[in-house]
């Protein structure tokens, strides 16, 4: 039905996809009959800004045109409130969007999303740092050789989109040493040396790195990943196995269910949803349902990603500790039909 929705659009996003989707979709919005408050800004606080005074007006959406950095705003102002989020994935990466089913790059079937109005409930990441202030994510939350590469991609003007991630990839490679971490998982604690901690809610970040396949966010778990200390030959040939999720069969990766997960490392800031959050410590918690999203009534591939999340289980578990137990290995034994891709 249409109503009152916010429009926030990142113009920069997918090498200037945003701005070209972001105008279709308020046209297309206005079309449908919504009315469209555009809250867009010229940086992502004074959007965010902007965004909060919209929405305190009433909505029935909040609708963001961007990348998985958008989707980090978007969470930010939706999560533990009533307003829906919608997202126009526009970006290089769109992780959350994918793991969602939620159309890419194409403006007309984004806008039929929210014509249609059906939602779902999913679960959000509360990150509190130490001097109390807090942030959302949707997606993962990554503290150790990504949250490097990412600060250095932040800080680097040249090259643009996906390029100037592996560029800076290949500059922090040879000069990354392995962490000391101190991670308490549900009270449990494990101090190790590490190339990489993520704590994800969905499967996968950097436009595709699938760190944890089984993640679900829907679940009220965290998955959380950890990288444990390899020489710089080892990690090479352990990174790109990432991409298709084979890195899990390496005996220096781990991945451990919990609800509240504290991190502190010397140095480190942590990124989520491919947005800096702070410097470790910091406390994770996940928050069941905290975010209404809409989505497709029927997301695309949902039936072959049932059958892969099947397949996984059947092969992991005759060696899994009990998923309920703190920091126990994950495994999924829950019902594959909530893999995180059907509402």
């Amino acid at each position: 039905m249409p109503g009152r929705v916010v429009l926030i659009v990142n113009p920069t996003a997918g090498r200037g996809a945003g701005r070209r989707l972001g105008e279709q979709v308020s046209t297309l919005l206005r079309a449908s009959g919504h009315e469209v408050v555009d809250a867009s800004a010229g940086d992502a606080e004074a959007a965010r800004v902007a965004g909060a005074r919209a929405l305190a007006d009433g909505a029935e959406a909040l609708v963001v045109v961007g990348g998985d950095g958008m989707v980090h705003l978007g969470v930010n102002l939706c999560a533990e409130t009533p307003t829906r989020l919608a997202v126009v994935a526009a970006g290089t990466g769109n992780d959350v969007a994918t793991h969602l089913g939620l159309p890419v790059h194409d403006a007309v079937a984004a806008v039929a999303v929210v014509d249609a109005g059906h939602t779902r409930r999913i679960d959000a990441g509360r990150v509190t740092a130490a001097d109390g202030s807090v942030r959302w994510f949707a997606g993962v939350l990554g503290a150790g050789f990504d949250a490097v590469v990412a600060d250095r991609a932040a800080r680097t003007a040249w090259p643009r989109g996906r390029s100037r991630y592996v560029l800076s990839v290949l500059r922090e490679l040879p000069v990354f040493r392995p962490i000391p971490y101190s991670l308490t998982l549900d009270g449990a604690r494990v101090d190790t040396r590490a190339m990489l901690v993520a704590v994800a809610n969905t499967r996968s970040f950097g436009g595709g790195m699938q760190v944890c396949p089984d993640a679900d966010p829907a679940d009220g778990w965290f998955d959380v990943l950890l990288v444990r200390a390899l020489s710089l030959p080892a990690f090479l040939l352990v990174f790109p196995r990432v991409y298709s999720g084979r890195h899990l069969g390496h005996p220096a990766v781990e991945v451990r269910r919990a609800r509240h997960v504290r991190l502190e490392a010397p140095g480190i800031r942590a990124q989520a949803d491919g947005e800096t959050v702070g410097a470790l410590p910091l406390d994770v918690e996940v928050v069941p349902g905290a975010l209404t999203v809409l989505v497709p009534a029927d997301p695309p591939g949902t039936s072959n990603r049932r059958a892969a999340i099947s397949r996984r289980i059947t092969r992991r578990e005759a060696t899994s500790r009990p998923p309920g137990q703190p920091g126990s290995t994950t495994h999924r034994t829950d019902d594959p039909a909530t893999d995180g891709t059907a509402p």
